[in-house]
């Protein structure tokens, strides 16, 4: 029998702090929720003030009952979920579920899986913050809500399987908004000028840009215009006629927060939200190490903070001066968004000694890439200023103004381990100039014009999106990533190289919702929730009343549309493959597995067949055409057409011309690929096994 039982959420994190209790405490996991909304209905009483109505989650009575026999057990229970609203949600129904004496059971959190971080919180136990569980309670309400009330109207007026979203929906309209842009953007014709000069004392060269004409900045938007500039420099004599040098300094970003750490993840790693939350979380969680067990190596990762603590401050310090030098450190402080919430620490890693490449060998591949990111953009954010010699030149010729700048690092402080990934760029363009005097002349060399175009605004990557979503005070930081997740999973948006550009069904539904539910479906109504969210988090305002005065008016909006709206049209796109059973054009149709294609003709005709994709490189073993799948996972691997009949190849990486193919790269693909396999064929199995079950209690029932 435990004196002390602690439940956390996952069996990693249990085994994490296990370690830094005594013999008399049990540390167990309830696997994230144990109670939530019925997935078959709404849940919500709205007769009765929209009371939720919580059931047990399926599958898990028996995970329930091994959690209520501990805390019997016990004489003292600490509920030690995530330090966030959902984690005291989850919390809330686990002593909602066990039952046990108040006075039993008690809660603690920690930003940080560490030995000090964990037994101090133990040390000081609270009770569950009621303010954080309503505010919880009050997003998954309205959502479910919004959700369950908007999605069927989609159903009857466009077609059945189709969602909408407070949040996602809005996000959905950014896209779309972002894709109108581009297509009614008219592009505007400019030139500029360049000139290659030489300075006849080092020989070296140098590149000027056309500023303008008499000192004023003048812009060029013709050929015609820049070859009149063209007639007038022609001989002309190249005087330089001002020099400035000095100084530039360039200060380190602050730590993580989670949207600025997604966003980099995206530019740095090319990971998407999704992937670099589900990696930060085993980080936070835990990674096991010889010797040391399991180690949480980052602090809690959904924030929206730069604060970082003392403890933090002075163990960057130590390693800083000890690893660069004195120099190199610089004590600094953050200011945090007046907006946030700042419940959290900036993300950090938990120990400044356990640098990167010291525990490469215990992680996998991208936990390395991604905890190397956090730990080094943790430590340039206490390191010093990086400062630049800098030079800018003026030349006049007939009247005419160049002007050339220059620059090169002078002291690189936190740039020795960190550049942020929007200063990619400017560090390229990075370039110095020859020692130039006033009233000193510089020799032509070329003129160089150029015609461009002005370009329509780009579209949304994950990064930028999360980075206007965040900018407009839509949705919080543990939102973004399955919000972005479920409108590509649902297809009202798509992934074409990175940029995420909106679907034909995308853009009917966006037009059908923001035409019909103007008060909902906009970035105001989204951002004012938000705020409302935060206030009832605080205590400051009560969550069935702003679910009561929202949804007055948004029951009537529905009432009207579902009165008013006529039934939308939505066409499948025709491929030009022809059906081999009735002749029809097949269509494109979208399933779980994705895009495939069906015959028209349904159900007369039922054929169907899958979207080969196939690359241009042939096989490095046979020379036959090698075909682009995908795993049930949604990740690529590349098999030759030919395989399993007369060919083996197989491999995660796409072959490159010539490349001689190493049969070791198939046995993980083949591993994975057999074990998805006997999962269908399993599932499969069940349901018929279910199937059977079913119609034998029914015959029985029937006959009875």
């Amino acid at each position: 029998m435990a004196d002390k039982l602690v439940i956390v959420e996952s069996p990693a994190k249990a085994n994490t702090i296990k370690k830094f209790l005594g013999g008399s405490t049990k540390v167990v996991a309830s696997m994230g929720h144990i109670r939530d909304l019925p997935k078959s209905k709404m849940g919500i009483d709205i007769e009765h003030d929209f009371e939720p109505e919580y059931i047990n989650i399926r599958g898990k009575g028996d995970l329930i009952k091994s959690l209520k026999k501990e805390a019997k057990q016990a004489k003292k229970i600490y509920i030690a979920t995530d330090p966030d609203r959902e984690g005291e949600a989850i919390a809330w129904h686990l002593a909602t579920i066990l039952n046990e004496e108040k006075k039993k059971i008690t809660r603690v959190t920690f930003n940080e899986i560490t030995k000090g971080a964990v037994q101090k919180a133990i040390k000081e136990p609270r009770d569950i913050d009621i303010n954080l569980v309503d505010a919880q309670q009050a997003r998954r309400v309205l959502d479910r809500i919004v959700g369950y009330k908007m999605s069927p109207v989609l159903w009857k007026k466009v077609r059945r399987g189709l969602s909408a979203g407070r949040v996602q929906s809005v996000a959905v309209k950014l896209i779309v908004d972002r894709e109108e842009e581009i297509e009614k953007f008219i592009p505007e014709e400019y030139w500029n000028l360049y000139a290659n000069l030489q300075d006849q004392e080092s020989k070296k060269q140098f590149e000027a840009r056309f500023y303008g004409k008499g000192g004023k900045k003048q812009e060029v938007h013709s050929e015609d215009e820049m070859n009149q500039i063209l007639k007038e420099l022609d001989k002309a004599k190249y005087m330089v006629t001002e020099v400035k040098k000095g100084e530039k300094k360039r200060n380190p970003a602050p730590p993580f927060t989670t949207s600025t750490m997604q966003q980099e993840a995206s530019r740095k790693l090319g990971f998407t939200l999704k992937k670099t939350m589900s990696i930060a979380q085993g980080l936070y969680e835990g990674v096991k190490m010889p010797e040391k067990g399991t180690v949480g190596l980052i602090t809690y990762m959904r924030t929206d903070s730069t604060r970082i603590s003392d403890e933090a401050r002075a163990a960057a310090k130590e390693h800083i001066t000890k690893t660069y030098g004195e120099k190199y450190y610089e004590n600094r402080y953050y200011k945090t968004s007046k907006d946030a919430q700042d419940a959290h620490e900036g993300i950090r890693p938990t120990y400044a000694d356990l640098e990167p490449d010291s525990i490469k060998d215990y992680l996998n591949k991208d936990q390395y890439k991604l905890y190397k990111l956090i730990y080094n953009r943790f430590m340039a954010s206490q390191m010093a200023t990086a400062i630049y010699n800098t030079m800018q030149v003026t030349i006049d010729a007939n009247d005419y103004t160049f002007k050339a700048n220059g620059q090169n690092l002078k002291f690189k402080g936190f740039m020795t381990l960190y550049v942020e990934g929007t200063d990619q760029k400017e560090k390229e363009e990075e370039k110095m100039l020859p020692e130039l005097k006033e009233k000193q002349e510089v020799f032509l060399k070329k003129l160089d014009p150029k015609q461009s175009f002005t370009e329509p605004p780009p579209r949304y990557t994950e990064a930028s999106l999360v980075k206007a979503l965040e900018e407009k005070d839509i949705g919080r930081p543990s939102t973004y990533s399955p919000t972005i997740t479920t409108i590509l999973e649902r297809r009202y948006i798509e992934k074409i190289q990175k940029q995420l550009s909106p679907t034909e069904l995308g853009k009917i539904v966006n037009k059908l919702l923001t035409e019909n539910f103007t008060d909902v479906i906009n970035v105001e109504f989204t951002a004012k929730i938000e705020n409302e969210f935060d206030e009832i988090a605080n205590g400051k305002e009560e969550w069935k009343k702003m679910i009561r005065e929202f949804y007055g008016p948004f029951e009537k909006e529905i009432e009207k549309v579902e009165k008013e709206l006529e039934h939308v049209e939505l066409v499948d796109e025709v491929s030009d493959v022809q059906c081999e059973k009735c002749g029809r054009m097949m269509v494109y149709k979208f399933g779980r597995y994705g895009k495939f294609l069906a015959c028209p003709g349904y159900p007369e005709c039922k054929n169907a067949k899958p979207i080969i994709e196939t690359i241009d490189v042939p096989c490095p073993k046979c020379g036959a055409t090698v075909q682009v799948r995908k795993t049930k996972r949604k990740r690529n691997y590349y098999i030759c057409e030919n395989n399993p009949s007369t060919c083996d190849y197989i491999s995660w990486n796409k072959p490159k011309p010539g490349e001689k193919w190493n049969p070791e790269e198939a046995k993980e693909v083949k591993k994975e690929t057999q074990k998805e396999t006997k999962k269908t064929t399993k599932s499969t199995a069940k349901k018929k096994t279910t199937k059977k079950t079913t119609k034998k209690t029914t015959k029985k029932k029937s006959e009875k």
